[in-house]
């Protein structure tokens, strides 16, 4: 998880259910995969600084949801990272 959505610095605009289970949530502005830049959180406590999250909670394996700003709806999508795309 974006340590800048747990941290409360910035709204979550992605949540990504993977096909191996994982729960993660983003900012949607920065890369995730920078040193430092996530970690491993308890979503219950995310969910609860956030509520809207929880609307994510039915997103099957595979899926992502993401949105344009907080309080706006949720747009579900197929998800797989890039590198299982070809």
């Amino acid at each position: 998880m974006r340590r800048t959505v747990a941290e409360g610095r910035l709204p979550a605009l992605v949540v990504i259910h993977d096909d191996e289970g994982d729960w993660l949530i983003g900012d949607g502005v920065n890369d995730p995969n920078l040193p430092d830049a996530s970690g491993v959180y308890c979503i219950a406590c995310i969910a609860e600084d956030d509520p809207s999250i929880s609307e994510t909670a039915g997103l099957e394996p595979g899926f992502a949801a993401h949105r344009d700003g907080p309080g706006l709806p949720w747009t579900i999508q197929p998800f797989s990272y890039e590198d299982d795309e070809g």
